[in-house]
């Protein structure tokens, strides 16, 4: 609780003052007061479920504000279906676990957790109908010791059954699945499709390149051969004048003979 202030003397005219700033007052209450150490926080599954003669883990794990402390401890404790009290199981301290020998678990349960981890798990083994009920974890990681416990609730059956939402949520995967398979044939098929077209568009525009060069070639060609055709020509045509003045000539000299 806090004290009432005695009035402060009165200070001499032009003395400066020596009296704590309220602002100052204002932050360190509201540091004492309204903003208190954050809680450890713990976590374990809502539910779990093991068939007759299995085992099932209990995981527990846990926030802590705090770095993990040598003296950390692990409290398990059991409350039956239908029963009001809740015994405690296991505990772990100093490093060891310790297994209550009394009740119905003191031979079934092994520690698998490790606190570096901030892990406080265990298994029990060969489950039985009279293990339904409720397991609290309790964790204190001094000086961080205040916080809620978490339960998780175990059902045993002779034959663990499917959940629903485990047959949903492969249902939903299955029908994912299947859209992305058809989607990847599609644009698998798209691609080959498209590659084969422009394969063809390449032919026909290689064939159709090489028709627009034949006939310069041969253009060129006949251009060539005219020169040489019309040279022909001319020698031919020389030769047969040639040939009918040689003719002529001699019909003259035997008719001069004559």
């Amino acid at each position: 609780m806090l004290q009432a202030l005695a009035p402060a003397p009165a200070m001499a005219p032009g003395a400066p003052s020596s009296s704590p700033s309220p602002i100052l007052a204002v932050l360190l209450f509201s540091s004492l007061v309204l903003c208190p150490a954050q809680a450890i926080v713990v976590y374990t599954d809502r539910e779990v479920y093991g068939a007759v003669g299995s085992r099932v883990t209990l995981h527990c794990s846990f926030w802590s504000s705090e770095w993990v402390s040598d003296d950390i401890s692990f409290t398990w404790r059991y409350q039956p279906e239908g029963g009001r009290d809740a015994i405690s199981i296991f505990h772990y301290a100093k490093g060891q676990p310790y297994i209550d020998e009394v009740g119905t678990f003191k031979e079934r349960i092994q520690w698998v957790g490790d606190p570096r981890w901030k892990d406080g798990s265990i298994v029990i083994h060969n489950l039985d109908y009279s293990d339904n009920g409720t397991f609290t974890c309790d964790v204190k990681n001094p000086p961080d010791i205040v916080g809620k416990t978490s339960q998780v609730t175990l059902y045993v059956f002779e034959k663990v059954p499917t959940r629903y939402g485990v047959v949903l949520g492969a249902v939903i995967g299955g029908v994912l699945g299947v859209v992305l398979l058809l989607l990847l044939l599609f644009y698998l098929v798209r691609y080959c499709w498209l590659r084969r077209q422009a394969a063809l568009q390449r032919r026909l525009s290689a064939m159709e390149k090489g028709k627009l060069h034949k006939p310069s070639k041969d253009s060129s060609k006949r251009g060539r051969q005219t020169p040489v055709l019309y040279a022909m020509l001319d020698h031919s045509r020389s030769t047969k004048a040639a040939s009918e003045k040689k003719s002529k000539g001699l019909g003259e000299s035997r008719k001069d003979k004559k």
